[in-house]
């Protein structure tokens, strides 16, 4: 056993570092002229791919965080957030190799330990991961979870799609009953209407269970490779691989022949043939606008049975992907778990932003502060920091501007802001234990001891109330 430990301590035990022969060299004189920094280092600018998300484009954001959060409460969803870091393996396993994601797109490296890692290209994996790894499997079904955070994929930077991309993901576990597949796209439905975007429209498809989509996968081969020339040179290495990620190929001459391939639906099980027949009957019921796409396939291994998109259009009928999902009720088991249904989607946020700015929605509109705190001179600077606090323990939101600023200068911040109230601290106020509190609708002011200052705010906050929205008789 001591042999054992003795092994693994070296195994884990951290490589030397190699030293540098010049520390051994003999002492030099040292040049005062600096090396050129080479202008690539230089370069202040995010990465490819990458980028920064500013102040101005918050509130857009913020109202698609809240609108997410808001439908995963109202649906009975828990958050859950897992590694942005996770073992290789993982991925491998669950997504596969053959497919894009793996062979093109993962972030992949090597730690100093020596472990394979990979930044997550997408959620599900990770959070089937999370479900064994603290055994979920003995709660009440359904288990329904809410995730939210970047992603990351190296793939080609184009409008609405980034090489660090944002979703937020809904995973549902336990139960393969098709009305949750109906409420999931209930779901992603009810999110992008509240968000303001129109024309939208779900694309839906059965790929079967596992054994059919095999089935289906032989005679697609098949069709292919009676005709492989006419595939480009991706679609042609993909027959090997995965074959049926050549129907979501977007070369014209694929296309085309791939209109005439045989159809995934017609391969079905009896069973699968059913649950899609039911899935087509709720989304009737509930009205939600769909068309079955029979050439979808997504581009995860472990779908089966329903996959959807969600699609926008816009005025010249041009279409943009805003999410995607399916059932995957053989995840659980392939990574080590029990048997386990499970369904879910997720929502490339960075896309729907997009789409809110071209439907000229309205961003997310934060509370406006009603109260403004002027202060002149040093101790009323310091005296005004626990003002700032007093008003704020009572739910009362102030703004401020604790700079070097005129009274005059203040005061045209506070009008700027909308203020209600403006509290007026000077030196004197400071030294008295005071502060004048001014109406800024009425235009009057009184001065009040600090301890009666929230009593005499809320007062003309409430009166303000009241004259904006008069009693109807």
């Amino acid at each position: 056993m001591a042999q054992k430990q003795t092994n693994k301590a070296k195994k884990e035990a951290p490589k030397p570092v190699k030293k540098v022969a010049v520390q051994k060299a003999a002492p030099k004189k040292v040049s005062v002229d600096v090396p050129a920094v080479s202008e690539k280092e230089l370069l202040l600018q995010s990465l490819r791919g990458m980028r920064d998300i500013l102040p101005d484009e918050q509130p857009y954001w913020e109202r698609v965080r809240r609108s997410l959060s808001n439908a995963a409460q109202e649906y009975g969803f828990q958050r859950i957030d897992v590694p942005t870091v996770e073992y290789l393996h993982l991925f491998v396993r669950s997504i596969k190799e053959g497919t894009d994601i793996i062979d093109k797109e993962i972030y992949s490296f090597e730690t100093r330990g020596g472990d394979r890692v990979a930044l997550r290209p997408e959620f599900s994996a990770g959070v089937a991961r999370a479900y064994i790894q603290h055994g979920m499997s003995v709660l009440p079904k359904p288990i329904r979870l809410f995730s939210m955070g970047p992603v990351f994929r190296y793939d080609r930077p184009q409008e609405g799609r980034y090489r660090e991309l944002w979703q937020g993901n809904f995973e549902i576990f336990g139960e393969d009953d098709p009305i949750l597949d109906a409420q999931v796209l209930q779901l992603a439905y009810r999110v992008v209407q509240e968000l303001g975007l129109k024309n939208i429209e779900f694309q839906v498809n059965s790929i079967g269970s596992t054994e059919s989509r095999k089935r289906y996968e032989k005679a697609l081969v098949r069709f292919l490779e009676s005709q492989k020339q006419k595939l480009c040179q991706n679609c042609r290495e993909r027959l090997s691989t995965n074959p049926m990620r050549t129907l979501d190929c977007k070369e014209d001459k694929c296309a085309q022949l791939t209109a005439t391939a045989p159809q995934a639906i017609d391969f079905l099980d009896d069973e699968s043939r059913a649950h899609f027949k039911s899935l087509l009957e709720y989304l009737d019921e509930l009205e939600i606008p769909y068309s079955i796409n029979t050439r979808l396939v997504r581009g995860l291994d472990y779908y089966t049975r329903t996959v959807f998109e969600i699609w926008s259009s816009d005025r010249e009928g041009k279409k943009y992907a805003l999410g995607g999902g399916g059932r995957y009720d053989g995840l659980i088991r392939e990574l080590g778990g029990e048997s386990t249904p499970a369904i879910g989607f997720g929502l490339g946020l960075d896309r729907i932003v997009l789409e809110m700015k071209r439907n000229q929605v309205r961003p997310y509109e934060a509370a406006k502060p009603r109260v403004f705190i002027a202060q002149l001179g040093d101790l009323a600077k310091k005296k005004s920091l626990r003002l700032f606090s007093d008003l704020e323990k009572h739910g009362i939101l102030a703004a401020e501007s604790f700079g070097r600023g005129s009274l005059k200068a203040q005061l045209r911040v506070a009008n700027r802001l909308g203020s209600e109230v403006t509290v007026i601290l000077g030196q004197k106020e400071a030294l008295d234990g005071t502060a004048i509190v001014k109406d800024m609708v009425s235009g009057t002011q009184e001065t009040v001891t600090r301890e009666k200052l929230v009593d005499a705010v809320k007062k003309i906050l409430k009166s303000n109330v009241a004259l904006a929205h008069p009693k109807k008789s």
